[in-house]
């Protein structure tokens, strides 16, 4: 006997489910065109819905693109752990630089989301989006696998990540080929990694120092 109840249609959503679906939708249109490429009203026609029902979930387009950001830093920092955990003879530094240049080059609409537009500069802090940056920072300071002392980690982590997301960016507009250097991206960015490490070794040594000689 054929059941009575109506059965929900495909592209409907009941309490919960638009929100994530929103933040995958707005990911797969980044995926193409960046920060550009969101719209609301565009999301909401192509996941079936009305298009007040997605301002149930986000204020406005800032707060979805928020949210979208936040999800991508997830995804970019667990991409950075897994290859900072998988077994090599590289040193982990070197493991995340590598995998950031993955990232940035083969979603590269998601990595300009993230990093090249005025979402995060926007993001209160505490928030969602503020945390998840705040994360993947962290894993910068453990990929380079050094004591603290003073700020001297968290300052070589600001100094590699901006020059991996210069060579990035380069390479992502075709101004960074490699036939300058005579070197591939993959080798700038391990110069990258062996200048940091080298730096912060001396860095430290010499902070050790004058600390003994102070005390």
């Amino acid at each position: 006997m054929r059941s009575q109840l109506a059965r929900k249609p495909e592209n409907t959503y009941h309490h919960g489910d638009l929100r994530d679906a929103l933040i995958k939708a707005a990911l797969r249109e980044a995926e193409q065109g960046g920060a550009e490429a969101i719209s609301i009203k565009a999301l909401a026609k192509q996941l079936g819905v009305s298009q007040p029902a997605p301002y149930r979930h986000f204020a406005d387009r800032e707060a979805l693109l928020a949210a979208a950001t936040a999800e991508a830093f997830r995804q970019f920092s667990a991409m950075l752990r897994e290859a900072m955990t998988k077994p090599s003879k590289q040193s982990k530094l070197s493991r995340l630089a590598q995998a950031t240049l993955d990232f940035g080059l083969r979603r590269n609409g998601v990595y300009r989301l993230m990093f090249a537009s005025r979402t995060v500069s926007c993001a209160a802090k505490g928030s969602e989006l503020h945390e998840a940056t705040r994360e993947t920072f962290a894993l910068v300071i453990e990929a380079l696998e050094a004591p603290a002392v003073g700020y001297l980690r968290e300052r070589q982590a600001l100094k590699i990540w901006a020059a991996l997301h210069g060579v990035v960016m380069l390479a992502a507009q075709g101004l960074f080929t490699g036939e300058a250097a005579h070197a591939t991206r993959e080798e700038l960015v391990e110069d990258f990694v062996n200048e940091t490490k080298a730096a912060l070794a001396v860095a430290i040594k010499d902070a050790q120092r004058r600390k003994k000689a102070g005390a």
